[in-house]
């Protein structure tokens, strides 16, 4: 994520407002909009249980997470795109620690995202990099739908992952990590962010009392319910505080101008 705490968009329509998140590339916090974190409160995860997780750099350095949609086409975060180039970003598949030649690597040929994306904290954040090199043979990941409206019911335990801070304002993880939090009823979501303006396009999940949240370094990262990309970490308000979600792009309410890039 950015600066910002880390948000989650989501596909589907509910708006979920985060409150300690920025972009994922720094998105984790309103407060401070911009800048990468990593999963707070949760645990060591292996891409080869979670194959279609990716990490974005730019220019060489650690900028975001992504889902491998199509084997040609990582969706991830629009603020984690905003003012690049295709070309400045490489995506690694496979690698646990960052700091391992494990896996496979490919440059971004085209990049796309929404074009009714103003900033992450009023939604349509939403990206496609077209890989040049396709990672032929890696699992995919499918989109939430309109049909999957029951996947943001409020409670339903979805997993975010990503490479971003272990803690508010922290370093990156060196390791992929992951943490189970519930998704966020929109009263709820809308409460602990009234001071922001979002739209049906975002959506929250975490715990009230905290201690658990996607953070800087995760943006663009997926959020995954029912063996689905459900959400895409946008932005959020201090990593893990009481009462702030995490704030994510609803993937089933941009699924269709999504799927249109795919």
């Amino acid at each position: 994520m950015f600066t910002m705490k880390r948000a989650l968009v989501a596909l589907g329509g509910a708006l979920l407002v985060a409150a300690a998140a920025l972009p994922a590339t720094g998105i984790l916090s309103i407060d401070t909009v911009a800048g990468p974190k990593p999963i707070v409160g949760g645990t060591r995860a292996s891409t080869a249980d979670y194959p279609w997780v990716v990490e974005v750099t730019l220019n060489g350095a650690q900028h975001c997470g992504g889902t491998l949609v199509k084997e040609n086409k990582v969706v991830f975060a629009a603020h984690c795109a905003a003012g690049h180039t295709a070309s400045q970003f490489t995506v690694y598949q496979g690698r646990d620690d960052r700091q391992s030649t494990a896996g496979k690597s490919s440059k971004g040929s085209a990049l796309w995202q929404d074009p009714a994306y103003r900033s992450a904290s009023t939604g349509h954040d939403y990206a496609v990099l077209t890989l040049a090199t396709p990672f032929t043979g890696v699992k995919t990941l499918p989109l939430a739908s309109s049909s999957d409206s029951a996947l943001y019911t409020a409670g339903t335990n979805s997993t975010v992952l990503g490479w971003g801070s272990t803690s508010s304002g922290g370093a990156g993880s060196r390791y992929l990590m992951k943490v189970d939090v519930p998704v966020v009823s929109t009263a709820k979501c809308n409460t602990a962010y009234s001071s922001t303006k979002g739209d049906a396009t975002q959506f929250c999940a975490g715990f009230d009392q905290g201690g658990k949240d996607s953070c800087q370094g995760d943006s663009g990262g997926p959020l995954v319910a029912g063996g689905k990309l459900i959400g895409i970490v946008s932005w959020g308000s201090g990593c893990a505080a009481p009462n702030k979600y995490g704030v994510y792009s609803q993937v089933a309410t941009g699924n269709s101008v999504i799927s249109a890039q795919l």
